[in-house]
């Protein structure tokens, strides 16, 4: 059979409007994570010494007083006696966090973070002394030491200070050491899940199928719920069974919802929030009061005195130039947000209408108020 041109680009056409665009799919591995394969939080207790004068105040910060002298004690020196008499400032005692990476091996290093505890004003420049980071278990995973980087200025004289950033913690990179493994055998490992970051019964449905459909139909993947997706891969290489789902690509579905964090003014609209019929009007009453007092100066050889005389403005603006506006039933958020554009509502306007347009019935969307 012979395709004249037209009819060929027809098909073209149409196998093209049938294939699902690219850009709508990610990887299983960005939107779903292994169950049992995480970080574990570390957390530990140390001194920050070599500090210039901004450490804690031996007097007031009692806990510092003791480890310092707990510390000295250990590597021989005796201060217990002058206790009362330690007036050092250079030393601060700090909470030292990091997080223990899945398959972190004895030997491999990972970052920490270092927040003062007591009341010193600045950890640039000091470096922690060795501090044993323990899990939840109350075992110790790795051990923390190392210069301090704050990334942080502070500076002042006598009237003024300038600070920029947090002077009071900081980071060490690769400042902590694994001392002990999370024991984790994925490789005898054949039943695994696999849990959604947003859990959606149509995404697991897709991942459920995509993933079948690359073992060559077999049921290795069954969706439980919106967020687990159980993997049975009995008699096949786990770690490069693993490898081929997490490359596979499907398109998530994402729920309605629109979110509002009130403090910052910001709003974030998912794609598929939509609004039935409704009307919207916006407007204020604001009253501006401008005082600009002037100073009225007697004539010449006249013996007046010089006099501030009060000059006020009253401004009234009752929103008169605002528009009621209709928003026809089922809008996308493209026209939801041209229609408040159109109204001149600003971000903090905004809030307030989509909330009341929630009271009302009409956003078609979860509403998230932070």
């Amino acid at each position: 059979m012979r395709i004249t041109a037209p009819a060929w680009l027809s098909l073209a056409w149409l196998l093209l409007a049938a294939t699902p665009p690219v850009n709508a799919q990610v990887r299983i591995k960005d939107i779903a994570d292994v169950e049992g394969i995480r970080e574990n939080q570390l957390v530990g207790y140390g001194l920050v010494v070599g500090l210039n004068g901004t450490g804690d105040k031996l007097d007031s910060a009692v806990f510092t007083r003791e480890s310092l002298v707990g510390m000295l004690e250990r590597l021989g020196v005796n201060t217990r006696d002058q206790e009362s008499k330690l007036k050092t400032k250079n030393v601060a005692a700090v909470m030292v966090t990091a997080n223990l990476p899945a398959f972190a091996r004895t030997g491999s290093r990972i970052d920490v973070a270092v927040s003062a505890l007591g009341d010193a004003s600045n950890l640039t420049g000091g470096t922690l002394l060795v501090t044993p980071l323990l899990a939840a278990d109350g075992d110790v995973y790795a051990v923390a030491q190392g210069a301090l980087a704050t990334g942080a200025i502070a500076a002042g004289g006598a009237a003024q200070s300038v600070t920029r950033g947090v002077p009071t913690a900081g980071r060490i990179a690769n400042g902590a050491t694994v001392e002990k493994e999370v024991g984790f055998r994925l490789a005898s490992s054949e039943a695994l899940r696999l849990g959604l970051r947003n859990p959606d019964l149509n995404t697991a449905r897709r991942m459920e199928a995509a993933i079948n459909r690359a073992f060559g139909g077999r049921a290795v993947a069954r969706a439980l719920d919106p967020r687990t997706i159980a993997l049975d891969l009995a008699g096949q290489d786990v770690v490069e069974a693993l490898a081929r789902v997490e490359d596979l690509r499907v398109e998530p579905d994402n729920a309605a919802v629109v979110v509002i964090d009130e403090a910052s003014g910001t709003i974030v609209m998912g794609a598929n929030v939509r609004v039935s019929t409704v009307a919207i009007a916006q407007g204020n009453l604001t009253i501006r009061v401008t005082e600009t007092p002037q100073v009225s100066q007697p004539g010449p050889l006249s013996n007046g005195t010089t006099t501030t005389v009060p000059r006020t403005s009253v401004q009234v603006d009752d929103g008169g130039d605002k528009k009621l506006g209709v928003l026809s039933g089922n809008v996308t958020l493209r026209d939801l947000v041209a229609s408040l554009n159109s109204l001149g509502v600003g971000p903090r306007d905004m809030i307030t209408i989509l909330q009341s347009i929630k009271a009302a019935g009409a956003l078609q969307a979860e509403l998230v108020v932070r």
